[in-house]
């Protein structure tokens, strides 16, 4: 009798799992693939990129932009009157395709920062320093009016249909610059608003996944990968890894050419290589103490999304394509979605703000800022009329402000612009399928090119729009 007919190969891999491989095997084969499968290994772009990687700063939930960096001096003038507004959110709520609301002065004061004169409010202090060297687009507008739908439109180009999402598509196009690590690390998703999906491949190879480290809203304890080989000794662990890959390698050999069975295994293999690389990218102790200051480790407020930040940074420095940080929660309402309480963004910002100007700082101070696009932003903004006049603010995707740093993008600028009271973009209008498109563009990609065919037609990630914003790239 064979060994192959004493158990199930699917019995042998639950009982040879070997730690963290096993995990990552389970994490980056969740989604289906049929395709030929594609190698992880670096390469080139398809022309010079002034970006080698992307760190997505992901601020669930929408950030309010006329509170924060996009100065609406009208707000105060008028505050308090009641003006007609017409958007398909309040259609959406209450039928009428035009409706009287109440304008809400913002409660934080703007001025002026940096050598560039950027107004910015006093929300985010410590942002406020580097806008020197930010990109603001102040012209930003997307599709979906909910969070479920905007959120992946953000991070998928649509908002209903299964599509792969951007960092799936930078890894399918670049690969990874470190064998042992995937190119696609998002730090503590959200299980809400499209979960998964927002990091999945769809009908990319499952290699491609972003592999997750924590939850939104879970403890700073949760960012970590543990080592799920218990008390085996690493000998023990290889002679597992060696037996489930040489019935892996039996199974190919009975099925020739099967693309989702050759991507089990490399993600296995790949697996097995973060079990002893990975938790030494995302070791923090032997970051110096004024580091960990500097990004507010140790202080209740900071600590969780100042050792996201600091992550971050690290798998930047160790080769990985595409970082996802994310700032919200878990439960059903994203983290920055103030409905009846504006001031809460006051408490959010104090989460963020410290970490994410310790994090631009650490990477111009490294040298990495030149190479790496920092994207800071939500799947939409909010609106300068108080929600059913109360004290909050409703979704807005009509007219919102993003930011870019670093990467070959225009430092200390400003592209476009919405109208007297921030609700919509009226000038050099960007949409999100052009913000897609230009940060691919940065990476050395062209988004008309970086296609895969699947159900007998060509996909990429803009679909069929999509522009380079020119003006914004140094």
């Amino acid at each position: 009798m064979t060994p192959t007919n004493l158990f199930s190969r699917r019995a042998a891999l639950k009982a040879a799992g070997c730690g963290f491989g096993y995990l990552a095997l389970a994490g980056l084969t969740a989604s289906s693939a049929s395709a030929t499968i594609d190698p992880m290994i670096a390469r080139p772009p398809r022309f010079p990129g002034k970006a080698k990687r992307v760190i997505f700063l992901f601020m669930q939930g929408g950030v309010s932009h006329v509170d924060s960096f996009d100065y609406k001096p009208q707000l105060a003038i008028q505050d308090g009157r009641s003006i007609d507004f017409t958007d398909a959110r309040l259609l959406a709520n209450t039928g009428k395709g035009i409706s009287s609301q109440r304008i809400m002065k913002s409660p934080w004061e703007f001025s002026q920062h940096g050598q560039s004169g950027r107004w910015a409010s006093s929300l985010f202090p410590e942002i406020n320093r580097h806008v020197d060297d930010l990109c603001f687009i102040h012209s930003m507008q997307t599709e979906g009016i909910a969070h479920g739908p905007a959120t992946l439109f953000l991070h998928c180009g649509s908002t209903n249909f299964i599509r792969p999402s951007m960092g799936s598509w930078i890894t399918y196009g670049l690969g990874s610059e470190n064998d042992n690590l995937p190119g696609f690390v998002t730090i503590a998703p959200s299980a809400g608003n499209g979960g998964a999906r927002n990091y999945g491949s769809a009908f990319l190879p499952p290699l491609y996944q972003g592999t997750a480290i924590g939850k939104a809203g879970g403890p700073a304890s949760d960012l970590i990968l543990r080592n799920l080989g218990g008390n085996a000794s690493p000998e023990a662990q290889r002679r597992h890894f060696d037996l489930v890959q040489s019935m892996n390698a039996e199974q190919l050999r009975k099925r020739p050419g099967d693309a989702e069975m050759e991507a089990v295994i490399h993600s296995y293999e790949l697996g097995w290589r973060m079990e002893s690389r990975a938790p030494d990218a995302l070791d923090l102790t032997g970051e110096s103490a004024d580091t960990l200051t500097s990004y507010g480790i140790g202080t209740k407020a900071t600590d969780t999304y100042g050792r996201q930040c600091l992550m971050a940074r690290r798998l930047a420095e160790s080769g990985v394509r595409y970082i996802q940080v994310t700032y919200g929660d878990s439960g059903a309402n994203p983290a920055w979605d103030q409905h009846s309480n504006l001031p809460k963004h006051g408490d959010h910002a104090r989460a963020v703000d410290r970490p994410i100007g310790a994090l631009l700082a650490d990477l111009k101070q490294r040298g990495l800022l030149e190479d790496t696009l920092v994207w800071w932003g939500g799947e939409f903004g909010r609106t300068p009329y108080a929600e059913k006049n109360g004290t909050g603010r409703d979704h807005n995707p009509g007219g919102f402000t993003t930011w870019l740093a670093g990467g070959g993008v225009k430092p200390g600028f400003a592209h476009g612009a919405t109208d007297d009271f921030g609700h919509r973009a009226v000038q050099d209008k960007v949409h999100m399928h052009d913000l897609h498109a230009t940060i691919l563009n940065q990476l050395g990609l062209d988004h008309e090119k970086l296609t895969y065919r699947y159900a007998g037609r060509d996909f990429r990630l803009t679909d069929v729009s999509g522009r380079v914003v020119k003006e914004i790239i140094a």
